[in-house]
């Protein structure tokens, strides 16, 4: 029986002595010796216990090792449950006992703490440490560099990612092997990677991003990754020369272009920069291309579905959108209320449905029938439109719009017009409590270096630009915006601390 997954990302290179991976010493890691430990991995896992279709909880610092557990999970046929390294063990304790995960492995220095949770849920607890050390890598240091890859469907469970959680207890997204693979297959194709590629990756291994998207691409491709533990801007600026492509999130770029260094020479031989998790200003797009020549490419995903659209390799890149419908995908937008398709240009509910959808939410049966309709379109909770040209524009969160006065008001559409005032970086426009008009606006600035905002200037400004009802109330000033692990800024956070502002 085959294991789509497994022998179409990694069984290909079986005994290759090609390069996968290149560590920041510059260290080489071929496809054969990554491969060799994938199966001594995944002999460990069988070893202390783990069945097709365990799940197995991760929580360890990116490294090659790291990488191959992943691969192990999918030879061995078991679910692969990554957890951001920032988690506190409460919100680890949450994610093993609601999975109902197998096995979990963590850094050895919270093996103590994490002992706890596996006392209380019967969890296999094992360690990895960054270095290669832990119980688990001695365990597996005497094992067969061969395994009798597990038999899967396409429709077998390959993934949990859980949800960040902001409105409530996060949700497992059940992803597939064929959700996972047809997305590798049609990014790849998308954005025209081949065995020639040297992806600069400087993500996390944690999220769709840096795993499911730049990793599984790279192996389908059979190119090289530059597989570097975090965003070091020297050691980025360092490896470039030997790179093609490089995937990042918008913080990623704004450093990049912060330093000197970062020049039009050094960037010449690349041949594609992509851009995700959070929204790129377009003054960074601006600033980007007369660096270096390049236009970033953005697209657009999410941990349900992995990647739905992309601005076009070949064709025009507009900056503020993210571009089409990936092939094999649809994306409509609806009314919020009665679901039905909305006209082209008008703001609503993003819906998408392809190969790419996820299976449900685990244990959530409810949550999922009101996310996953019976049609298999997923209502996305971001809010968006579709141009005459086809370009999808991303708007906000559902959870975001502000209602105040009876009146709807997107984020985005403020937003774009106080970026665009002199002397602010960026911004973010939330929704407080208000006496008189169930909420009302507050406008979020983040000021460039060495600049005082004007914010009588910056109202007045406003009133030519947007009406009335749309203008904040109050302009607050704050060092930088709450943001999470990749990018995204956490509104939650702010409508929090400035929850009181009208308070009577």
């Amino acid at each position: 029986m085959a294991n789509p997954l497994f022998d179409t990302l990694f069984g290909q290179h079986i005994g290759k002595d090609t390069a996968f991976l290149q560590l920041a010493d510059e260290t080489v890691i071929t496809h054969d010796s990554f491969l060799k430990m994938t199966a001594r991995f995944a002999h460990t896992f069988t070893q202390i216990g783990a069945k097709p279709g365990d799940r197995v909880a991760v929580q360890i610092a990116k490294s090659p090792d790291a990488l191959a557990v992943y691969a192990a999970c999918v030879q061995a046929g078991l679910v692969f449950l990554p957890l951001n390294t920032a988690y506190t063990s409460d919100e680890v304790s949450y994610f093993v006992e609601n999975s109902e995960a197998r096995i979990l492995l963590c850094d050895g220095k919270n093996a103590e703490a994490y002992a706890t949770i596996a006392n209380a849920t019967g969890v296999i607890l094992e360690t990895m440490n960054a270095d290669g050390t832990g119980s688990f890598a001695t365990r597996a240091k005497d094992m067969p560099e061969t395994f009798a890859t597990v038999g899967r469907d396409l429709d077998d469970l390959a993934a949990f990612l859980y949800t960040s959680g902001t409105t409530g207890r996060s949700k497992g997204a059940m992803l597939t092997q064929g959700n996972l693979l047809s997305n590798a297959q049609a990014l790849a194709a998308e954005w025209q990677f081949t065995a020639d590629d040297v992806l600069l990756h400087a993500l996390p291994i944690f999220h769709t991003h840096g795993l499911f998207v730049a990793t599984n691409i790279s192996l389908l491709a059979g190119g090289k990754i530059i597989f570097l533990t975090r965003f070091d801007l020297d050691v980025m600026l360092d490896l470039m020369p030997q790179a093609t492509t490089m995937m990042g999130v918008p913080t990623f770029y704004t450093r990049l272009l912060g330093d000197e260094r970062f020049t039009r020479a050094l960037a010449v031989h690349m041949r594609l920069f992509i851009s995700g998790s959070a929204p790129l200003l377009a003054e960074t797009h601006v600033q980007f291309e007369e660096r270096t020549g390049h236009r970033i490419l953005e697209r657009y995903g999410m941990t349900e579905t992995n990647m739905n659209t992309s601005n076009p390799y070949a064709g025009e890149r507009r900056a503020g959108t993210v571009g089409f419908p990936l092939p094999g995908i649809e994306v409509k937008i609806t009314d919020s209320n009665t679901g039905e398709a909305l006209p082209v240009g008008e703001i609503g509910e993003i819906e998408v449905r392809g190969p790419n959808v996820f299976k449900g939410y685990w244990k959530m049966p409810e949550k999922t029938a009101e996310e996953l309709r019976e049609n298999g379109f997923f209502i996305t909770g971001d809010l968006g439109r579709i141009d005459e040209d086809g370009y999808v524009h991303i708007v906000g969160r559902n959870k975001d719009l502000i209602i105040s006065g009876g009146y709807n008001i997107y984020p985005k559409e403020i937003e774009l017009v106080l970026d665009d005032q002199p002397g602010v970086l960026e911004s973010a426009t939330i929704g407080v409590p208000h006496p008189d008009f169930g909420e009302t606006v507050v406008g979020v600035l983040v000021a460039e270096d060495g600049a005082e905002p004007d914010l009588e200037a910056i109202k007045a400004s406003i009133g030519k630009s947007l009406a009335r009802f749309k203008h904040p109330q109050r302009l607050m000033v704050v060092p930088e915006l709450p943001r999470n692990t990749m990018g995204k800024v956490q509104k939650n956070v702010l409508r929090d601390q400035f929850s009181g502002l009208f308070a009577k």
